[in-house]
């Protein structure tokens, strides 16, 4: 499985590596056999031999490592390494390279990746025809031409599975017999579309799974408006009899829910009888209507098989959605920005109407209490501590939980302690493998001119949200000092302690929406001003500082928090998890200024295992200390800054990409002349595209008219991977930014 396009770790890779450990500790210690010190790498065994050697990229493996000795070339070429392959992160792995490691693959793979390899040529795609055995494809991202796909897929007999991109210049009728023959038995398909098609989907009639991936433009970069009519013509869709899967995330724009529809027009008249999984993501406050929604979810209710579920909020009442999940044990739930539903989620969760909620893997809340600021301003939604406690007792094996866009306004009331607060019902979820939060969630309280009345009346436990007057928040200024409740971090302390296994951790301010322009329209449509939460206020250094209590974090982002001062939290916070692989940082602390500067330096030359990092910050000052801070990043690939009013020193950017050779991805919106980011952006490219084939570098104002056509030049992998700024936790595996 992939997912955020990162290997799943196997669940006993833990035992593994501790028994890794005590093997070769006992071959150190064993004075009977060797003396102590003298074990090599011959010594060990095979079993661990081939743990070591799954970590070990494929190009290296067949081409270096194999040729070491004869032991070594005889487990590299183990069915268990070569069985299924991805090339997808070789970054530094050129056409020539990839051509000689398919010849070697050729007669082993039978699941071969190639998912965002988009700097690789056609002729080296044409290799992929050598792989007769592969049973599973995946060539997203990749520059496939149809004639290329026809030839792939005549050669691929055997293939049952198969994801690829539907370009403008992707002609059906172009696909041979041989490869329509090949089409119609596969049982998996995936299809990013960037133009209004079908794709191969007529030609396939046996589908169990089917994910589609919607990234079409109202508008073509000449300016002329798209339109579905293009698919008149086309052969109508199967009507998917033996399907079991169907999934579709779409960009922002009306051509794609129009697409979308089309895609389900066949469900108004005949829902699969096997459709256990049905997950649809749309952008934006107001999807498209679609009337067979509620015939969907009473069918997916009635064999109590259901596996995954996400609809729109247009989509779904409350009664279709208790017929939906009632009898059955979902293993992956999203009720993202459905405020309607929010009751009837809490009452199936905790009241029965799940037959087993313990199977559910992942659960997507984020605004599922959210009343838009403009329809509501003097009360906003709350989740209750009690409630989330329930959540966290009856759904014990959560792993990925998202909370974004909702509101928690702790109260510090004299003789509540810590355990009401609802970092202590979030440390319930012992299994937390990623978590997103509001920012008002950690807080414990302002100060007592704005704290609620103790004797308030609780909220019945299977509303799970409350709704509670806007005290004290009438003459805040947002550009005013944070409101402080101290020092305490009670709440947080205890989520901390409770969640140990947290490699995800996600931290997002109520205002705040990214300054790129693709997801502007949906993101700001629904978006509170800034600052207008005073609990958000008062998140700031402390509490940053006491997340270095989760040891194994791995991916951490913090945006729209005005209460971070100097940033001296993520100094803190570095020190102790030394282990980070991707940061994003947006919008901490002033938007006048960059008040956390020096810390971010600091912090920065902590990071050592870096891999990825997306800067967001109005002021960014991009000189020579940020870039020799930056430098200390020496396994980083990835790098995004974005600044409205920021500044870069070219020569500084050029020695960091030269010190840092990892660096494949170098995408910086800030300010300046058309003319500079021009020619940083061509001596960028001139100086490493030879020895870095996946280089990608874009560099432009900010501001500038011409910036959406850029943006959307860009591969759609980079753009959902780090360029965007979209929260990834708890979206269900075919939802996943690829």
């Amino acid at each position: 499985m992939f997912r955020n396009n990162t290997p799943v770790m196997n669940e006993t890779a833990p035992g593994i590596m501790e028994g890794m450990d005590r093997q070769i500790e006992q071959a150190f210690c064993n004075q009977d056999t060797m003396s102590s010190g003298s074990v090599g790498m011959s010594d060990l065994s095979d079993e661990i031999l081939l743990c070591i050697l799954r970590h070990v990229p494929v190009c290296d493996l067949l081409t270096n490592v194999a040729n070491v000795c004869q032991k070594l070339h005889t487990l590299c070429y183990d069915k268990t390494l070569l069985t299924n392959v991805r090339f997808s992160e070789e970054y530094l792995a050129d056409d020539q390279l990839v051509r000689h490691t398919l010849n070697l693959l050729a007669n082993h793979v039978q699941s071969l990746s190639l998912n965002s390899c988009y700097w690789l040529s056609a002729p080296t795609l044409d290799k992929l025809a050598r792989c007769r055995g592969v049973t599973h494809l995946d060539v997203t991202g990749c520059r496939l031409t149809s004639l290329c796909l026809s030839r792939l897929l005549s050669s691929l007999s055997l293939l049952r599975s198969l994801a690829f991109d539907v370009r403008p210049c992707f002609n059906s009728a172009l696909l041979s017999s041989e490869a329509v023959d090949s089409l119609s038995r596969l049982t998996e398909l995936r299809q990013t579309l960037f133009t209004p098609s079908y794709g191969v989907v007529p030609c396939c009639a046996q589908l169990r799974k089917l994910m589609l991936q919607f990234d079409i433009p109202d508008v073509t970069r000449e300016g002329i408006g798209v339109c579905c009519q293009l698919m008149v013509g086309q052969s109508s869709v199967p009507h998917y009899e033996q399907l079991e899967e169907f999934t579709a995330r779409l960009a922002p724009g009306e051509v794609n829910q129009t697409l979308l529809l089309l895609y389900l027009a066949v469900f108004s008249v005949h829902i699969p009888k096997h459709l256990r999984v049905f997950l649809v993501s749309i952008p934006g406050p107001n999807p498209a209507h679609w009337p067979a929604a509620p015939s969907l979810a009473q069918s997916l209710g009635q064999r109590g098989d259901l596996l995954a579920l996400q609809l729109p909020r247009t989509w779904l009442d409350p009664l279709s959605l208790k017929r939906a999940l009632e009898g059955n044990s979902p293993k992956h739930l999203s009720f993202s920005r459905c405020p309607a539903l929010w009751p009837q989620v809490f009452q199936s969760l905790l009241g029965g109407g799940v037959r087993d909620a313990a199977q559910l893997v992942s659960l997507n809340l984020s605004g599922i209490n959210h009343v838009p600021y403009s329809e509501c301003r003097s009360v906003e939604d709350q989740l209750v501590a009690e409630t989330m406690g329930q959540v966290a007792a009856t759904c014990s094996n959560v792993k990925h939980l998202n909370l974004m866009h909702t509101h928690y306004h702790h109260e510090c009331s004299p003789g509540l302690d810590g355990q009401t607060h609802l970092g202590a019902s979030l440390g319930r979820f012992k299994h937390l493998r990623s978590l997103t939060l509001p920012a008002c969630a950690l807080s414990d309280g302002v100060n007592t001119n704005h704290t609620s009345a103790p004797g308030s009346t609780p909220s019945l436990l299977f509303q799970g949200l409350k709704k509670a007057p806007r005290v004290g928040l009438q003459n805040y200024k947002p550009d005013s000092e944070p409101l402080l409740a101290g020092d305490s971090i009670s709440g947080l302390v205890l989520l901390t302690a409770g969640c140990r296994f947290l490699e995800t951790f996600e931290l997002i301010g109520p205002g705040f929406a990214s300054a790129l322009p693709r997801l502007e329209p949906c993101t700001r449509a629904s978006v509170e001003p800034r600052g207008m939460c005073a609990w958000a206020q008062g998140v700031g250094d402390v509490h940053l500082a006491a997340l270095e209590a989760l040891p194994r974090l791995r991916r951490l982002t913090l945006a729209g928090l005005p209460g971070v001062l100097k940033g001296t939290g993520l100094v803190q916070l570095t020190r102790k998890c030394r282990d980070l692989r991707v940061l994003s940082l947006a919008n901490l602390g002033s938007l006048k200024t960059m008040n956390y500067a020096a810390s971010l330096l600091e912090t920065l030359a902590q990071c050592t295992q870096l891999q990825e990092l997306r800067l967001e910050q109005p002021y960014l000052n991009a000189n020579t200390s940020f870039f020799e801070a930056l430098s200390s990043c020496h396994r980083l690939q990835r790098l995004c800054l974005i600044s409205r009013s920021g500044t870069f020193d070219s020569l500084a950017t050029e020695t960091f990409m030269e010190r840092c050779c990892h660096v494949v991805m170098c995408h910086m919106f800030m300010g300046g002349t058309l003319a500079a980011c021009r020619t940083l952006q061509k001596s960028l490219l001139d100086r490493f595209s030879a020895e870095r084939s996946a280089l990608s570098v874009v560099i432009y104002p900010l501001q500038h008219e011409d910036l959406p056509s850029v943006i959307r030049g860009i591969s759609l992998s980079l753009l959902d991977r780090i360029t965007l700024f979209q929260s990834h936790v708890a979206q269900p595996p075919h939802l996943s930014p690829i």
